[in-house]
């Protein structure tokens, strides 16, 4: 069985954005409910399928395809709920750890997210000096929630 372990953080200034390079991501969601996830992924040029369970101490179950491109999408067109997320994901290679940061677009548009994996839910890690509060617990950073109440309708960013 897969799992995925991990953290997630606001980002509070831009000294990340010359540790790595970022790659498009678009992706959309067939279902996200009671705590599980069917999710159709594009990277570049590849596919993805990936479902997930419900976050339980910041453990869930994780099964991730690789899937071809032309399927993501037409499942994006044909099965995935709108609005997609939209973002460009920079990997940063700290210490023994990958950071991944998001740059959002689209409907959320001005949300940065710094997003670690770990291998224990209790693993100690350092924080970096361009990480703002940890948002791991708040359900309306997932992106399965994004796209279903994206980041610019929040009524704290609206202006």
């Amino acid at each position: 069985m897969g799992i995925e372990i991990e953290r997630k953080f606001l980002v509070k200034d831009d000294r990340w954005r010359s540790l790595g390079v970022g790659i498009l991501y678009c992706q959309g969601y067939i279902s996200s409910e009671k705590g599980r996830t069917v999710r159709v992924r594009i990277i570049g040029n590849q596919g993805y399928l990936t479902i997930k369970g419900p976050v339980s101490s910041r453990v869930r179950s994780e099964f991730e395809y690789v899937i071809p491109v032309e399927d993501a999408k037409e499942m994006l067109e044909t099965l995935c709920d709108r609005p997609f997320i939209e973002k460009k994901r920079h990997k940063i290679s700290l210490g023994d750890l990958i950071w991944e940061v998001d740059e959002f677009f689209g409907d959320n548009q001005g949300l940065i997210l710094a997003e670690v994996e770990l291998k224990d839910p209790n693993q100690m890690i350092e924080i970096p000096d361009w990480i703002a509060e940890e948002v791991s617990h708040d359900a309306r950073y997932f992106n399965s929630n994004l796209a279903k109440n994206p980041y610019s309708q929040w009524e704290e960013n609206k202006t």
